[in-house]
C-alpha cells in the first residue's frame, strides 16, 4: 500500500506519466421490439424486454495528473488483450515518455508474462521496460484509480440509461463502436488540471 500512495505523491512529470490500469465486464443487450423515437416533449421509449447478447470487456486507461482516461472495449479478457493495451499505452497514448508508472491491481494476466505470451521475445523486452510497475496491494484494488473510473462510467452510463428509459447495460455488439464524446490527451508542459472525472477528456475504443 504504500508503494503505491507514494507513486501518487510524486509531482508531475511529463516525461514519466501516471497510468492506472483496469478493466470490467459488462452485458450486451438487444432490443426485441423496435423503440418509438422521441419527438418534441416527449422521450424515446423502449420496450422492457430485452434479449441478452453476450458481455465485452472494458479495459480503463487513466493517467489522472494528466486529465486523460481512454476505454478499450474488446470481445475477451485475456493476457493477449492486456498486452495489447499496454503497446497502446507504449507506442500511441504515450509514444514519446521515457517511462510510464504504471499502477494496476494483482490480476493475474497484469504481468510482463502477458506480453512475452503475445509479442516476440525482443518486442516484449522492449515494452516491459517502458514501464514502472507498481501492484496495489491484495484486498487493496480500490487504490487503483482507475477502478474509481470504472465506478463513475458505471454511475454516468445508468443515470443516463434512466433518463432515456433504457437499461444501462443495453449497447452495440462486441466489435462495434460505442458512441461517446472524444477529446485527444492533452499536449504541452504546463501543469494539467485535476480533475478526476471530466469526461470531456474521454474516448473510448472498440476493436
Amino acid at each position: 500500500m504504500e508503494d503505491v500512495l507514494a507513486v501518487y505523491t510524486r509531482p508531475h512529470d511529463p516525461d514519466c506519466p501516471l497510468v492506472c490500469v483496469d478493466e470490467t465486464s459488462k452485458q450486451l443487450l438487444a432490443e426485441t421490439r423496435v423503440p418509438i423515437p422521441m419527438k418534441p416533449g416527449r422521450p424515446a421509449r423502449c420496450d422492457y424486454e430485452y434479449q441478452r447478447n453476450g458481455t465485452a470487456n472494458l479495459f480503463m486507461m487513466f493517467a489522472p495528473l494528466e486529465g486523460w482516461r481512454h476505454v478499450k472495449v474488446t470481445d475477451r479478457h485475456t493476457a493477449v488483450d492486456y498486452a495489447h493495451v499496454l503497446k497502446d499505452l507504449a507506442d500511441l497514448h504515450f509514444a514519446n515518455a521515457k517511462t510510464i508508472v504504471l499502477v494496476q491491481d494483482n490480476l493475474n494476466i497484469h504481468s510482463k508474462a502477458s506480453l512475452y505470451e503475445a509479442f516476440p521475445a525482443a518486442e516484449a523486452r522492449r515494452l516491459v521496460e517502458r514501464f514502472e510497475w507498481h501492484y496495489t496491494p491484495k484486498h487493496g484494488s480500490w487504490l487503483d484509480l482507475a477502478e474509481s473510473e470504472l465506478g463513475v462510467l458505471s454511475s454516468r452510463a445508468s443515470t443516463a440509461a434512466f433518463l432515456t428509459n433504457k437499461p444501462s447495460s443495453r449497447k452495440s455488439p462486441p466489435g462495434r463502436t460505442t458512441a461517446m464524446p472524444t477529446t485527444p490527451r492533452p499536449t504541452g508542459t504546463s501543469q494539467p488540471p485535476m480533475h478526476v472525472s471530466n469526461s470531456s477528456t474521454s474516448t473510448l475504443q472498440s476493436d
